[in-house]
């Protein structure tokens, strides 16, 4: 039986990419998650965000628009609870739908 997976010593090239700077604002204790994932899968921010939307992009064949890849090993999902629970990160993934940003606080 043939396998389809390629042999550990096929690496493919590299991938020349420009990168960019983004100017976007997150939800703060979600920042405080995504930098110690990072660190946790020793990647940095940027990396892990290029990972992340990359895989979001990728639907699970047969549930297009429902489920889609995640870059995330039981490990590192184990990690993200963990952090959520340090950071105070007390919601879900719907939960940015009710996002409000705070008013800023006069002196």
């Amino acid at each position: 039986m043939a396998s389809n997976l390629a042999p550990a010593s096929s690496k493919k090239p590299d991938r020349s990419v420009e990168r960019v700077q983004i100017g976007a604002r997150m939800e703060k204790r979600m920042v405080q998650v995504l930098k110690g994932l990072a660190e946790f899968k020793e990647m940095t921010l940027g990396e892990l965000l290029e990972e992340t939307v990359l895989h979001s992009f990728e639907a699970v064949p047969g549930h297009e628009g429902q489920q889609c890849a995640s870059p995330h090993s039981v490990k590192s999902l184990r990690a993200i609870a963990d952090l959520k629970k340090v950071y105070g990160m007390d919601y879900d993934t719907h939960a940015s739908y009710d996002f409000k940003d705070e008013e800023p606080q006069s002196e």
